[in-house]
């Protein structure tokens, strides 16, 4: 507490000598500092937890029983530490963005590390991405809390995390940059760039210059490209598009069965690390990241495979060794699927380059079968991981840049930029959201790439409901509704039952001629001048479905009722308008004075 109170007082004389660009950059330089540090002790904490159980003298089966204990351990973690929940991934920022004004809990700045440390370090098959995009933007949001910034701010600096994150992971500042624009801003605008930019580099040099080199995950090219080979890349392309949406869809069905399991916490994680233990058995590169098979596989250092049941050397070295790295493909986003639905954390991030470098080991071995052909056998292993990637994440420059960077050059570019393009334009047309998305984005929980869409996703049903209605019950008469008439600035009521659920409506016009006969006020019944509204809205519904209504209806009022149909209020066109534009003219420039 005393550390936070000690930092707004700096922030705000801060605020008092910089300007208002002057200010963000130097608070998206701490959030780079925060979230690439961050990066750089999980990745750690991972590196070391590997090296301690290489050295614990076990026979390789027993080797094989360490994921069940990763898994274990992070059940409990989340049980003890966090209340038995907490938002994983992607998703989880995604929706804080939509529908939490981009305020992130301040456990999500530890609660990430502690879960994907064991779950990753002890052998589950996922990578650490996701949990730092999740953690670097924990920081930047509640950094941005405590600097008393505005939801655009908050937003930016929740990216510049998340940039930060995956620049310090990779050692690649382009692709942070391009992954927060790509995946976490629906919409960017071009002064956003400059504080990514600082938050992406800042996180890059924590990973320079504190982890050592055997950490980062890079490669030197041996073959330089080839245009005679474009008409191969263009068929990877099209394989990994193909791939992409097989590891989607398998991936999202296997997590969906084991998640479902009604089983004990700590019985569904035993049962998974079982199902891993078999996985890894016959299929021993799926244990952990797997970075260090992806390795081999570019270096051009994978000529044998470890056959546990020798069904597949049965078939000889050549084709027993392409079956084998078919089969990792087609298994990789089961063992992640696993890994995450019986209680691990972790992304597929990872996962996806695993598989994209096995897809194009397999493709240019396979290619090389063919006599007189002669194909790269590392380059497509790199240009593969960019176009599962691509189909996986929905980020094709994000999965260029990266291949790029970790090269240490633009070699490969045009390749890249085929195969990423090909798989992206092939997993869109089939499915317009990636797999971590699409249900949140279907549910109008996160925004997409309609602008419209994304400003009514962020209003608040709440803010815009206008409670102070009169209503009136069924069994009055006319006098009583003219009483409340008097005493109301309101030309609409809302009428109720005897139990106090909602009825029906009146407008000030429908009873207007009636005003002039007060004779007859003691005779006409409010049941007689009630009518149904056209259209009713339920507390908890989003905006879009509340514009579609009005929209349909053509009405400038609608009732808003809780699920036992007691009345709330009324909604108004006018209001939903106002606040639209409101959220509309606030989303400047970032250099645009105030």
């Amino acid at each position: 507490m005393a550390i936070k109170i000690l930092y707004q007082r700096i922030a705000n004389l801060l605020r008092t000598k910089l300007s208002r660009i002057q200010f963000m950059m130097l608070i998206a330089t701490l959030v780079g500092l925060v979230s690439g540090m961050v990066a750089v002790l999980l990745k750690t904490l991972v590196h070391y937890l590997q090296q301690w159980i290489e050295r614990i003298p076990v026979s390789h089966f027993a080797f094989l029983l360490f994921p069940t204990i990763g898994l274990l351990v992070t059940v409990f973690i989340i049980r003890y530490l966090f209340g038995g929940q907490i938002d994983k991934g992607i998703a989880m920022v995604l929706k804080a963005i939509a529908r939490k004004s981009s305020f992130i809990p301040l456990k999500d700045t530890y609660a990430h590390v502690l879960t994907s440390s064991f779950t990753v370090g002890l052998g589950g098959s996922v990578g650490l991405e996701a949990p730092i995009v999740a953690t670097g933007s924990a920081v930047g949001s509640n950094i941005s809390r405590i600097s008393d910034l505005n939801y655009q701010e908050r937003t930016l600096l929740i990216a510049c995390g998340a940039a930060a994150g995956i620049s310090a992971v990779f050692n690649a500042p382009i692709a942070g940059v391009m992954f927060t624009i790509e995946v976490l801003l629906a919409e960017t605008i071009v002064s956003y760039f400059i504080p990514l930019i600082i938050s992406s580099v800042v996180g890059a040099l924590c990973s320079k210059i504190i982890l050592q080199e055997a950490f980062l995950f890079n490669f030197v090219l041996k073959q330089n490209f080839n245009y005679k080979n474009i008409p191969f890349y263009v068929l990877l392309g099209l394989l990994a598009g193909l791939i992409s949406l097989y590891y989607a869809r398998m991936f999202k069905f296997t997590e969906r069965r084991v998640h479902g399991w009604k089983i004990n916490g700590y019985i569904k994680a035993i049962v998974g690390g079982m199902l891993l233990l078999c996985l890894y058995f016959l299929f021993p590169p799926l244990f952990g990241e797997g970075y260090h098979s992806i390795k081999l596989l570019a270096d051009g250092s994978l000529n044998t495979f470890d056959d546990n049941t020798s069904l597949l050397s049965k078939l000889g070295d050549h084709w027993g060794l392409l079956s084998f790295a078919a089969l990792i493909v087609l298994f990789k986003p089961i063992a992640a699927a696993i890994t995450i639905g019986s209680g691990g954390n972790g992304g597929n991030f990872a996962p996806s380059l695993f598989v994209g470098s096995y897809l194009g080991f397999f493709f240019s071995k396979l290619i090389n079968s063919i006599p007189s052909i002669k194909i790269p056998e590392g380059n497509f292993t790199l240009i593969g991981m960019a176009g599962v990637l691509s189909g996986v994440m929905y980020c094709p420059l994000t999965a260029i840049f990266l291949i790029a960077e970790i090269t240490n050059g633009y070699e490969l570019f045009i390749p890249l930029m085929i195969v990423s393009s090909i798989s992206f334009f092939i997993v869109k047309t089939y499915e317009p959201f990636s797999m971590e998305t699409k249900k949140l984005a279907m549910d109008g929980e996160i925004f997409t790439h309609k602008k419209e869409k994304n400003i009514l996703t962020s209003i608040q049903i709440d803010d815009i409901i206008q409670d102070k209605y009169e209503s009136i019950c069924i069994d009055k008469k006319l006098k009583d509704l003219v009483e409340i008439i008097k005493h109301s600035e309101k030309n609409i009521f809302a009428v109720h039952d005897n139990k106090g659920r909602f009825a029906g409506i009146i407008e000030l016009n429908d009873v207007k001629q009636k005003l002039f006969q007060p004779e007859r006020f003691d005779k006409i019944s409010v049941k007689s001048l009630m009518r149904k509204p056209p259209e009713v809205l339920r507390r908890g519904e989003d905006a879009n479905t509340v514009m579609q209504k009005f929209d349909a209806t053509q009405s400038w009022y609608l009732p808003v009722l809780e699920e036992d149909k007691k009345f709330v209020g009324f909604i108004s066109k006018t209001k939903l308008f106002s606040k639209y534009r409101e959220i509309l003219s606030s989303q400047g420039d970032l250099y645009d004075t105030e």
